[in-house]
């Protein structure tokens, strides 16, 4: 563990880095650091990604990419954004565990299980 980050402080605009240790210190770290950027991707992390959906005849189904509005491409955008910063925290091996994930929410339940099952 870099005993150094305490120290040295952290930066505003670069996600804390996890090395394997110390997760709740991270975690914590990580969970301020993505309200700070936009409190929705916290959200998105938390509840995942609004899906853009239509209504015909009462009944809901995903929306053709060609009839997405402003607001769908934003939230999508959103996901996006909050992937990028989870990967960014990582190294190769985790890197490796969370890459296949599609949005930001399974990329951090993943971590949040592997991390419960190597505290146990």
């Amino acid at each position: 563990m870099n005993l150094n980050v305490g120290l040295e402080g952290s930066s505003i605009t670069r996600p804390p880095f996890f090395d394997g240790n110390n997760y709740s210190f991270w975690k914590t770290r990580m969970t301020i650091f993505l309200q700070s950027l936009d409190y929705q991707l916290w959200n998105i992390v938390v509840n995942g990604p609004r899906m853009p959906t239509r209504t015909i005849e009462g009944v809901v189904s995903p929306k053709p990419e060609n009839e997405y509005n402003d607001n769908d491409f934003r939230m999508l955008q959103l996901n996006s954004k909050a992937k990028h910063v989870l990967f960014c925290d990582v190294g190769p091996n985790e890197f490796n565990r969370i890459s296949s994930c599609d949005t930001a929410k399974e990329m951090w339940d993943l971590k949040n299980l592997h991390m419960k099952a190597r505290i146990k």
